[in-house]
């Protein structure tokens, strides 16, 4: 009917059944509400239930609703609905719980649903449903790479509508290889570009002697060391970002791969204080390590197949990364007495990556500012972007050090 919300897709089975494990819901505001033609709808079919306008209803009569109405709900959201009128204790329900829920957001109201109401309810698993389009097998493997509740794995099936796209993993992958085919143009050379003499003058890398120059801590991902080190970078963006940035979006999933970017050349003005830096490692490493750890925290809950295999596969391109960088750091420079790029950027992201990251993945659709691990990892970010400024502005006059050439 005219006044129902938008869906991405039909799914083709009844109501599902809600995961048996925990999950933490986010708090909502009262301003988030559904748009209000859909609001007066379920108001007005609420209403009738609650001639006192006390704004609560009893489970009884709720579920009574749900029966004559569940048809204009997606299956998904009504098996929550369900779940939560099975666990209330207290034997009714607020309306702005329903109309959060109905918004497309999630509460804490429902956390009781979760523990309790869904062991109650008994059906298949999102992965057995069939009759699927293509698209719509996309969207279910894309959640089941990447979450562990089967809740959330519902619920993002069900709300996902690829609008926006995943923009911003796709423009930085563009821009890289863009920059690094220019490069590879001007300098006559694909592989080990950094052997080139000329590959320093680039205005875009970070160089030690030319740190005040603020944009360099950010726009060294744009230069690479050479095909071998762009081609690893910009296979295992597309294949781990891209899919978490369908799922947790692009502001989340870009603040997780600039906070590694700049955690990755801080980092090395830090711990390795002559080297200059190039690549997306900091921004790269910070995104996968993030989803290892997730998947590693979440073992029983993640049903991505042959997980173990690929885990495997991951830390090895990623070993086999970090080595190249190791190597190639301390390989003799054809540019002396200015060494080769630095590798501790690559550590800068995996600590983002387990610390922030790992937040980030674990709260789908939670509100960050309410987890006390999300104020305590930020906190320690900041302390360490403070600490890395004053180091640059002091450290290297205090310390004496022989820096080399500016190129």
């Amino acid at each position: 009917m005219g006044e129902r919300l938008p869906e991405p897709h039909a799914s083709s089975s009844p109501a599902v059944a809600a995961s048996s494990e925990a999950e933490e819901i986010e708090v909502l505001d009262s301003e988030d509400v559904l748009p209000m033609a859909a609001e007066d709808h379920w108001k007005a079919l609420f209403d009738q239930f609650d001639p006192d306008n006390t704004g609560y209803i009893s489970t009884e009569k709720f579920r009574s609703l749900l029966q004559r109405h569940g048809s204009e709900l997606d299956p998904h959201k009504l098996e929550v609905l369900l779940a939560l009128a099975d666990s209330n204790s207290e034997g009714r329900i607020c309306y702005q719980d329903f109309v959060n829920l109905m918004s497309n957001k999630r509460s804490n109201s429902f956390r009781q649903a979760i523990l309790q109401g869904n062991r109650r309810l008994c059906s298949k698993a999102l992965l057995e449903e069939t009759g699927l389009s293509l698209s719509q097998r996309l969207i279910r493997h894309v959640a089941y790479e990447t979450l562990p509740r089967e809740i959330d794995r519902k619920w993002y099936y069900d709300s996902y509508t690829c609008c926006p796209p995943p923009w911003f993993m796709i423009t930085i992958t563009i821009v890289e290889v863009a920059f690094f085919l220019y490069n590879g143009v001007v300098l006559d050379r694909f592989v080990l570009q950094v052997t080139h003499p000329l590959y320093l003058k680039n205005a875009l890398l970070y160089h030690p002697q030319l740190r005040a120059q603020a944009w360099r801590y950010l726009t060294y991902i744009f230069m690479h060391a050479g095909i071998e080190h762009l081609g690893l970078n910009v296979v295992l963006q597309l294949l781990v970002g891209v899919p978490l940035e369908m799922v947790h979006g692009a502001a989340r999933i870009s603040f997780v791969y600039v906070a590694g970017v700049v955690a990755g050349s801080l980092a090395v003005s830090v711990a390795d204080m002559t080297a200059p830096v190039v690549g997306s490692s900091g921004g790269v490493y910070a995104l996968v390590s993030a989803h290892l750890a997730n998947i590693v925290m979440n073992w029983s809950g993640m049903k991505c197949q042959f997980k173990l295999l690929r885990m495997a596969v991951a830390l090895v391109c990623m070993s086999f990364e970090f080595g190249r960088a190791v190597w190639l750091r301390f390989h003799p420079s054809v540019y002396p007495p200015c060494p080769h790029p630095s590798f501790m950027a690559h550590l800068g992201g995996v600590m983002v990556g387990i610390t922030l990251g790992v937040i980030i993945l674990r709260n789908y659709e939670q509100r960050l500012q309410d987890q006390t691990l999300w104020w305590i990892f930020l906190s320690i970010y900041v302390i360490f972007v403070l600490f890395a400024i004053f180091w640059n502005i002091f450290a290297y006059s205090l310390l004496d050090l022989k820096l080399p050439p500016p190129p």
